[in-house]
């Protein structure tokens, strides 16, 4: 997926801190929040997306620490979709 598309997914359709189903090419999905940091802009322009995984949003929550998040590669993505 382009930049492009998942930021429009993430300002339409996703409230801030909803949690969201990535799908990928070649790995299984991962269930996570996009999070926006400081360097949140320069990782976009690169198609490159800092994400808390489902198991760890709790602690991201109580501590708003971003070494919890990984950064993935927006071109392994294969769709978004909102976390029920």
């Amino acid at each position: 997926m382009t930049n492009e598309m998942i930021e429009k997914f993430i300002d339409n359709k996703v409230s801030k801190n909803a949690r969201v189903n990535i799908h990928f090419k070649q790995r299984n999905t991962v269930t996570g929040v996009f999070i926006r940091v400081g360097d949140y802009d320069e990782l976009k322009s690169k198609n490159l997306w800092r994400i808390v995984s489902d198991s760890k949003i709790k602690e991201w929550e109580e501590t708003q620490d971003y070494n919890l998040g990984r950064i993935f590669n927006g071109a392994e993505f294969t769709r978004l979709s909102e976390n029920n």
